[in-house]
């Protein structure tokens, strides 16, 4: 399966933003910092890496559709997709 480019940046940029937010919990907490403040931190970081993974998933499908064959021979045949679909939902 290939990825596009775009794909891959959008992805990355979102992962470095969650990286940055998981820091700032554990800074959070290293300071005595209450529920209240470092939560919406985490509820973001997890945000961010959902849809890292999505945007990655959606990528990948989209080029398994485009070429069902090569797909299929990398070990990425359509129920094997649908199957990751469901398992990152």
């Amino acid at each position: 399966m290939e990825l596009s480019a775009e794909a891959v940046t959008d992805a990355r940029a979102r992962l470095r933003r969650a990286a940055g937010q998981v820091l700032a919990v554990e800074r959070m907490l290293s300071e005595g910092k209450e529920c209240r403040e470092f939560l919406p931190q985490l509820s973001a970081a997890n945000k961010a890496i959902e849809q890292a993974g999505l945007r990655l998933l959606a990528a990948g499908y989209a080029w398994c559709l485009e070429h069902p064959e090569e797909a299929k021979a990398g070990g990425y045949p359509r129920e094997v997709m649908e199957r990751m679909f469901m398992k990152l939902g």
